[in-house]
């Protein structure tokens, strides 16, 4: 196999944009760059960057993708960079010198990134070698049973493998020992003869029903509605022992991709930035400025109608350095309604490479642009809300209003779009079926996936199962039994 090793003349360019990035601040795992051709890096791409998965259809279906987009000329991979100690990146071998300057730069961003933002601080470091063990074991599991119900289960899996509590990312779950409640009624110490007016009977039974109620309900399952629902399933489905352990690394594995998920915006924005300052300040030769200039502009510009994280991520970081920077935040500047004068604030406070490195540090991308997205930001940048126009038959300008415009891009970024579904109840009705409840938030369940969804979990619970939502305003219960879907009014 030809060697991965990077050429002598791109380890002497790591070494310098290494020294580039230690100067701008960054602080990052031992980097391992690996040389790749295009054929190679559709590979470990449609792994997830990963040289090594467990066997399953969709990673091929996803190398076919790859592959013919590249052919077409439709996309090209630039860089992969992976969340582990050390980190290992990888370079496409037909870029040229200043694209590989620049990957070199982002990536350094990037795992400045991996290993400082909390949201990363639980995540496994030696996931390169976690996802080898992953491979062993199923291909053990696939030569005991055969390919094709190992593949049917994991099908189910990755049906439901955003069912999962995001929450967990920075407060893992402790277990808490549960103390059974005492099931005999306190009594008022008193004289027999004053027993049965201080200690009614009718009074002491109405205590005692109340406490076999709470029993009761302190024994349901789940206790309180759970969103973790694979952490649910490993715990109470009735699973083989493969089958719990194929669901086990389905869920890891989705554990450890959601931070990714969650700091998108912020973690391109952050790579985004550095990037642009190593190469604008130190990297670049006078030469390289416009071939540099044309791949940047195509990495960060805007399609109509869609949200580039890249750009918005990288602007927003400049903006909040330059307003930390001139002071252009807290009750008086908040309060200023002078247009002028905000414009003009400037208190040359300097902090605002203190205060990027800050939210580098504490924020997902929900906070990110709850706290730092503002109307002048939105106006500046051309920021607005789009909706289909019936009667036109096309897609137009909806609304340019702040409020707006922070809405629905909070709306797509909270729980990535995904509705919220929890576990309430694994003996729905007594009979050990499995109920969960949709959080609505004004949008209904897609059918079809909602029906494909419910499959999934009845060939994990292996009995009926329901969830609880909302339909075109109307309450319903949908539910699979195995062979037939029905839909009911609670």
């Amino acid at each position: 196999m030809k060697s991965t090793s990077l050429p002598p003349e791109l380890q002497k360019l790591q070494e310098e944009i290494k020294g580039y990035a230690k100067e701008a601040g960054l602080d990052f795992f031992e980097v391992i760059f690996e040389m790749l051709d295009w054929n190679q890096i559709n590979m470990v791409a449609s792994y997830g960057g990963f040289p090594n998965r467990y066997p399953h259809w969709r990673f091929g279906m996803e190398y076919e993708r790859l592959s013919k987009s590249y052919a077409y000329g439709l996309s090209k991979i630039y860089e992969m960079v992976i969340n582990n100690d050390p980190c290992y990146a990888y370079l496409l071998h037909s870029n040229n010198i200043v694209d590989q300057k620049m990957v070199m730069a982002h990536v350094y961003g990037h795992c400045d990134f991996f290993k400082n933002n909390v949201y990363f601080s639980n995540t496994n470091r030696k996931m390169m070698d976690e996802m080898a063990n992953h491979r062993t074991r199923a291909l053990r599991f696939v030569d005991r049973y055969g390919m094709d119900p190992i593949e049917s289960f994991v099908d189910a899996c990755l049906s439901i493998e955003n069912l999962i509590d995001f929450n967990l990312l920075i407060a893992p779950h402790v277990a808490r020992e549960i103390v059974e409640p005492s099931m005999e009624v306190p009594r008022i110490k008193t004289k027999p003869y004053l027993e049965k007016y201080v200690n009614p009977p009718e009074f002491l039974d109405a205590q005692q029903k109340a406490m076999e109620e709470e029993r009761v309900l302190s024994h349901k399952i789940p206790a309180k509605p759970q969103k973790d629902v694979i952490g649910f399933l490993l715990e109470q489905a009735p699973l083989e022992h493969w089958e719990r352990d194929m669901l086990s690394i389905v869920r890891e594995e989705a554990y450890y991709f959601a931070p990714q998920a969650q700091t998108k915006i912020l973690n391109e924005g952050w790579a985004c930035f550095h990037h642009s300052k190593i190469m604008t300040e130190r990297a670049l030769k006078p030469s390289e400025f416009i071939d540099y200039a044309d791949h940047h502009s195509g990495t960060v510009s805007m399609q109509p109608g869609q949200l580039n994280p890249y750009k918005i991520g990288l602007e927003l970081f400049r903006d909040i350095e330059e307003r930390w920077n001139k002071g252009q935040f807290g009750k008086e500047y908040n309060e200023c309604t002078d247009m002028r004068v905000r414009k003009e604030w400037d208190r040359k406070l300097g902090l605002g490479r203190q205060k990027i490195f800050e939210v580098r540090k504490l924020y997902n991308d929900v906070m990110f642009i709850d706290e730092f997205l503002t109307p002048e930001f939105c106006a500046k940048h051309k920021l607005f809300v789009f909706a289909f126009n019936v009667s036109a038959d096309r897609y137009e300008i909806a609304s340019r209003e702040f409020d707006k415009i922070k809405k629905q891009l909070l709306f797509q970024l909270t729980n990535f779009g995904y509705p919220i579904i929890h576990v309430v109840d694994a003996n729905y009705k007594n009979h050990g079926e499995l109920m969960l409840k949709h959080i609505h938030e004004g949008i209904d369940l897609k059918m079809d996936w909602a029906k494909e969804t419910l499959k999934a979990l009845h060939r994990i619970w292996k009995r009926p199962v329901h969830i609880d939502t909302t339909l075109d305003g109307v309450a319903k219960i949908l539910s699979f039994d195995g062979s037939e879907h029905h839909e009911a009014r609670p």
